[in-house]
């Protein structure tokens, strides 16, 4: 029996109401990126730096979780770019994911391309840089997830949110500095400066009148929303007479903990609250770098920012006054490093670990150096050697002719190979003094290890002390993961698992694996695509520290990589 017109038009408007009821709250951005070369003064020098939109540090995007962006991606620059939402799930929508040649070919000059995604089950400090050569040293910026309209933060409501986003700074072209190292196989010039929100700060030449100045009341709450954008350095940072109460890391709520120093990681946030408790005067935001290797050339400047007191009273501070200064670990403090990590515990309502584990892994991560060619002359260690990287031995070469998950989704043969080792090939003691030599030299490859849609994945990251030890910043993309327990020395399987903490672990996206230590990691492999596992000190993953997961589709649409978009920008 046909339905009478009332009846129609009575369920149309409950079909109509239930959809407005599922969008409630839920936003489309829709933004345009456009990268181009951009005219910048920094250290008394014009440079012409490559920016979006001709912003430095770039835009930052503000949206609610439910949300979805859309950005446009237009490429005025000299260089092929692609652009990388650290950090965001990307939920079956892995062709929005960025790495080049990894999800997508690069966008060329005069190219352009529209990424898409939706936040899903995420709130908090995350951001989005190039993830092409070295661009992303000034191509950069925040992307705040807030909660849904009418949902609370887990803590009291700030008077004001500031992104606080360290950088690092070149006078030479970023470009020309690592494609220099890579000609000669030798290290990298170190940068010239740090950068809070893209200024250096009072303590560098022509930088004061431009230092980054956050205003406050005396009295109130900030939430300072912090992110290490450096290419190649871990950062301790401090506020002078400031407690900082640690609230969130990459958009994963904390149990709050208080402290005076952080230790940030490239590639990670930290959501800080601060309390502007002091005499209403100048504070000074400082960062400097935290260097776990030994012989490392490094940046050994100090970057600085202004917290500014308004009292509302008659008095002008204004320049004149001298900001307070903090106390900064030493550059090597390894102890302040450990306690900091050990500080950051999730809520246990917010995760779930899990005890049956399907897939076990074991993966070394270091340096290595491999010979140079008969009659050649490099630049590494000796002469006669090139730097190199390497996870389980295997030193990561990024394909050219086409994406990894293009040659996946298409089936095309002859990309990659799907024979990563699930343990180190030669089992050694990865932490002593003096590793043979004959294990420095790794296996140049394109290898990828399969996983099984909705397996549980528990993942040793196992420091070597091959050429040094090193803390490692380690980025998955596509997925957080819960910190089981960190440690130094040899993991072992048998005493470590003591250190488990299976009821509040942290949850993250970057994990900074201790200098001649380890940490063990777990997720659930349930976003099918080809996902990039890598070093996020970028001399590392330009060297070839890096790997990359494929997680096969599950069952049905909702458990499927979506098709590529129709503008996916393709390779030569």
């Amino acid at each position: 029996m046909a339905a009478s017109p009332s009846s129609s038009s009575r369920l149309l408007f409950l079909l109509s109401c239930l959809g407005l009821t599922l969008l409630a709250g839920a936003e489309v951005h829709h933004h345009e990126f456009v990268v181009q070369e951009t005219p910048v003064k920094r250290l008394c020098n014009t440079h012409n730096i490559i920016t979006v939109n001709g912003q430095f540090p770039g835009p930052t995007l503000e949206v609610r979780e439910g949300d979805t962006l859309v950005i446009n991606v237009v490429n005025r620059a000299q260089y092929d770019v692609t652009i990388h939402w650290h950090g965001i799930r990307q939920l079956r929508t892995g062709w929005a994911d960025g790495p080049e040649f990894v999800t997508q070919c690069p966008i060329k000059p005069g190219g352009s391309y529209k990424y898409k995604f939706t936040i899903e089950g995420q709130e908090g400090t995350l951001w989005w840089h190039a993830h092409s050569s070295w661009l992303r040293a000034t191509v950069y910026g925040a992307l705040i997830i807030r909660p849904r309209e009418n949902k609370p933060y887990p803590f009291a409501k700030p008077s004001r949110e500031v992104p606080v986003i360290l950088g690092e700074w070149w006078n030479a072209n970023p470009v020309d500095v690592i494609r220099e190292a890579q000609r000669t196989g030798g290290a990298p010039n170190v940068s010239d400066a740090f950068t809070i929100n893209g200024q250096p700060g009072d303590f560098y030449n022509c930088s004061q009148k431009e230092t980054t100045a956050i205003p406050v009341k005396p009295g109130e709450t900030a939430l300072l929303r912090f992110i290490n954008a450096a290419l190649n350095h871990e950062l301790f940072v401090t506020i002078a007479q400031h407690k900082m109460t640690v609230v969130g890391v990459d958009a994963s709520y904390t149990k709050p903990f208080t402290t005076s120093v952080l230790m940030i990681a490239p590639g990670q946030t930290t959501d800080v609250l601060v309390t502007m408790d002091q005499a209403p005067t100048r504070y000074y935001i400082a960062a400097r770098a935290y260097v776990s290797g030994q012989n490392v050339g490094f940046d050994n400047t100090t970057t600085t920012a202004v917290i500014e007191y308004d009292c509302g009273c008659a008095s002008d501070f204004g320049p004149k006054i001298q900001p307070a200064f903090p106390s900064l670990p030493a550059f090597n403090d390894t102890s302040v490093a450990t306690a900091f990590s050990a500080g950051i515990r999730s809520p246990e309502e917010r995760v779930k670990v899990h005890e049956n584990v399907d897939e076990y892994l074991f993966f070394t991560v270091g340096l290595g150096l491999f010979n140079c060619k008969p009659g050649e002359l490099c630049a590494g260690p000796n002469n006669n050697t090139r730097f190199t990287a390497s996870m389980n031995n295997v030193s990561f070469v990024f394909p050219k002719k086409d994406s990894l998950l293009h040659a996946h989704y298409y089936k095309i043969p002859g990309v990659f190979t799907t024979d990563f080792p699930a343990y180190p090939p030669v089992q050694f003691d990865y932490t002593a003094k003096n590793v043979s030599q004959a294990l420095w030299q790794p296996v140049p490859a394109t290898k990828l290890y399969p996983l099984r849609f909705g397996s549980v994945v528990q993942l040793v990251l196992q420091d070597t002390s091959i050429v040094t030890p090193e803390n490692h910043p380690i980025h998955i993309h596509g997925y957080d993961f819960l910190i089981l327990a960190e440690g130094f020395g040899n993991f072992d399987p048998e005493k470590d698992v003591e250190k488990f903490n299976y009821a509040d672990p942290p949850q993250r996206n970057t994990v900074a694996v201790p200098v001649n230590g380890w940490a063990v990691i777990q997720f659930v492999a349930d976003n099918p695509g080809v996902w990039l596992m890598h070093c996020h000190l970028d001399v590392h993953i330009t060297w070839g520290l890096a790997m990359a997961f494929l997680v096969e589709d599950g069952y049905g649409e909702l458990q499927s990589l979506q098709p590529p978009p129709v503008d996916l920008p393709m390779c030569d």
